[in-house]
């Protein structure tokens, strides 16, 4: 793959998208099993015998494919790595202003990150950075709000007990020194191995800026009420559409903006995608049911490299 030099470029969730990298769901492999799963949505489809195949999975993302062609996104897509699931490119990196940051990712999806190393190629070496060994930050938890830095952490305890703690505080104090710029909050969310409900994956499954000065937020995904409310604060309570924790295992909160008043949602979300409507947005509609089943959804899929 041979790439023009980038300038990276992302201050939020909602500039007008240039460039992303967007996953590959052609080879993701067989159905696994119930240990082999890492998060709690595969877990229950797997045991259901609802997890879902190859065909149905490649036909949703050449559906969101679609979305980005018909509005001019230049899209770049990871190597196919044989059998390994590449879904949800969020995770293994992410940009703040003018840096990637590669992720420490859990080690069930190591493989996926060398996957991009002929995209990082184009990219200045200054502007890549490596998180050190012991800090640990997943894209989805990593919420970008002009100048502030919503940041989805696990205490040590949590990130010790629960394979779906994905981020923790060094991996938070890290960023907040590389970025001091920037305003940076931690937010602790609520983690369930085996219970969607009870369980937010990322930041982005219970959080997102959207728009101008709005947002989706599920109270369930906080541990804390105190961060709720401070959210809630900051863009007003008549900017905010609250999510029920039945809502956030359907990843109501995991839309995708590719400008401030375009978003792509699911066909299923009537009460978000009513709300939106109401509030001068043009939806985009893709179906991601199947996908959704692995545990994620629009912005998972989706890693933006440009924004303007």
């Amino acid at each position: 793959m041979n790439l023009k030099k980038l300038n990276l470029k992302v201050n939020n969730e909602t500039g007008q998208l240039d460039t992303l990298i967007l996953g590959l769901a052609d080879d993701f492999g067989d159905v696994p099993s119930i240990d082999d799963c890492y998060d709690p949505q595969s877990r229950f489809h797997v045991k259901n015998n609802s997890f879902p195949n190859q065909f149905d999975v490649s036909n949703e993302m050449n559906a969101l494919m679609s979305i980005f062609k018909k509005n001019n996104i230049n899209v770049l897509r990871p190597k196919n790595i044989n059998g390994v699931n590449q879904i949800f490119a969020r995770d293994i990196g992410f940009v703040i202003d003018d840096y990637f940051i590669v992720a420490n990712v859990i080690e069930d999806r190591k493989e996926e990150v060398p996957a991009i190393n002929s995209i990082l190629k184009s990219f200045s070496s200054e502007k890549i950075i490596q998180l050190p060994h012991d800090a640990h930050v997943e894209g989805g938890d990593v919420v970008l709000y002009n100048e502030h830095v919503f940041v989805g952490v696990s205490s040590d305890e949590d990130f010790e007990t629960f394979q779906v703690a994905r981020t923790n505080y060094r991996g938070y104090e890290f960023l907040n020194n590389k970025f001091d710029k920037l305003n940076f909050h931690a937010f602790e969310l609520n983690k369930s191995d085996l219970i969607p409900e009870d369980n937010s994956l990322h930041l982005d499954c219970c959080f997102q800026p959207i728009g101008k000065n709005k947002a989706i937020i599920s109270p369930n995904g906080f541990k804390h009420e105190s961060d709720v409310e401070d959210l809630i604060n900051l863009f007003g309570q008549e900017n905010v559409l609250l999510v029920t924790s039945k809502e956030m295992s359907n990843m109501y909160t995991n839309v995708f903006s590719i400008n401030e008043s375009t978003i792509i949602s699911d066909h299923r979300f009537e009460r978000l995608n009513d709300w939106l409507i109401n509030n001068d947005f043009t939806v985009e509609l893709v179906s991601y049911n199947e996908i959704s089943k692995m545990g994620g959804l629009f912005r998972c899929s989706t890693l933006p490299l440009i924004r303007n």
